[in-house]
């Protein structure tokens, strides 16, 4: 039998059914996904305007220093630097040394006489010559003082010459015994009395004469007059403390400076040995030569505080670079040593281990080489072991390298200065 569908009628059937709300897990997708869309939007955004400033920060390829690109060493592993080649040549050995410009000769010019300071005949600062004349003492008192002496002379004389004709007289008296011989002696004792009494007065003419001298004051040495200490008007005593001016030695002037005992058997024997040791004075900063002199002498005794020896320089100094209590440095000319290996100072390098060198190999290629050291002059320095003259040092660029790096070289001009030999 087949079964039918039972037909409801229409006046029986129910009304429509709302449809089903949507699920609460299918509403919390949906606006999971918005949200990432605007996250992904304002991202989007930001990184739009800030494209600029994140291409300073963020290295290219091209823009990476030189030696991480392609591996070590840039393009193919070449390092460019400046080198430099190991020559023969010449090179001197000073002792350097602190001192003190002194003047050879300082005179502080006082009075040998008392008086009124008449006169001022020189300018501060003016350069005298022995001789000249600097200042006027009033020469009136000691003027009458020669008049004086002078009289007393010519009396004396006078008296003296009395003296003789009597005693010659006596003499004939008493050889006709007319007169006792206690007369005639006493005559010859008048006549010596009288004899000293024109000495003394001799003496005073003299010495009359010399203050006239000493009221008329001249310089007693060649040099520069310093600043006036008396004015005119002022008096004078030969027993003040004061002086009237100083003047001082400039041309020639010495340097005395002092060297460690350690030092002084090489400058001793030199000086034993007949040489004239050469010496420079430099300014504070060693950049500028004020004067070139030699070695005058050498002290008698070692200071035993400082264990130096002091010695002293003399120096032409018509130029007046150098002046009175003024400190150089000085750099004392010991020795020449001729036909040794000089390197740039520029291509020595030092760490912990010792003092060495990168030196460049056939293959452009550097590897490190240990050195010893002797003396500095200028800008090259005597090696005394690890390289040889023609051998090819980096002075310029040595930050990048490494053992077995490849370098490309390049050497400056000719170096200008002393001649290599």
């Amino acid at each position: 039998m087949e079964q039918q569908t039972p037909v409801i009628p229409k006046g029986l059937q129910s009304p429509t059914q709302p449809a089903a709300p949507p699920s609460p897990k299918a509403s919390s997708s949906s606006s999971r996904a918005w949200i990432w869309l605007l996250v992904f939007a304002a991202a989007a955004g930001g990184a739009y305007y800030e494209w600029p400033n994140l291409k300073k920060i963020v290295p290219t390829e091209n823009s990476a220093p030189a030696g991480k690109r392609g591996g070590r060493g840039g393009a193919g592993g070449v390092i460019p630097v400046v080198a430099s080649k190991v020559q023969r040549g010449s090179i001197k050995v000073y002792f350097n040394a602190l001192g003190t410009v002194t003047p050879i000769y300082t005179v502080t010019v006082k009075s040998r006489v008392d008086g009124e300071l008449m006169k001022v005949m020189f300018t501060e600062g003016q350069l005298v010559r022995q001789g000249d004349p600097l200042i006027e003492i009033d020469p009136r008192p000691y003027q009458a003082q020669l008049e004086q002496a002078e009289g007393n002379m010519a009396h004396d004389q006078a008296l003296l010459e009395n003296a003789r004709v009597d005693l010659e007289r006596y003499k004939v008296l008493n050889s006709q015994q007319a007169i006792p011989e206690q007369q005639l002696a006493t005559q010859v004792a008048l006549v010596n009395q009288y004899i000293g009494t024109i000495k003394t007065d001799q003496a005073a003419i003299d010495t009359a004469k010399l203050n006239l001298v000493y009221a008329h004051i001249t310089s007693p040495i060649t040099g520069q007059v310093g600043l006036r200490l008396v004015d005119p008007g002022n008096i004078v005593h030969a027993t003040d403390t004061n002086g009237l001016v100083v003047i001082t030695q400039l041309d020639p002037i010495s340097v005395i400076f002092t060297l460690p005992e350690d030092e002084v058997p090489d400058v001793v024997d030199k000086i034993h040995a007949g040489q004239k040791l050469m010496v420079e004075a430099w300014d504070r900063d060693q950049k500028n030569k004020l004067a070139d002199g030699t070695l005058e002498t050498v002290d008698n005794q070692i200071d035993p505080t400082t264990g130096t020896l002091k010695l002293r320089a003399n120096f032409d100094n018509h130029l007046n670079k150098l002046f009175p209590s003024q400190f150089v440095n000085v750099r004392l000319l010991v020795e020449q040593r001729n036909g040794v290996t000089l390197v740039s100072n520029s291509a020595i390098q030092r760490n912990t281990q010792g003092v060495y060198a990168w030196l460049i190999k056939p293959d452009q290629s550097v590897t490190v080489q240990n050195i010893e050291l002797g003396p500095t002059e200028g800008d090259e320095t005597q090696v005394t072991k690890g390289l040889k003259p023609g051998d090819t040092v980096v002075m310029v660029g040595v930050d990048k390298l490494q053992d077995g790096t490849k370098v490309n070289a390049q050497l400056p001009g000719a170096r200008s200065g002393r001649s290599k030999t």
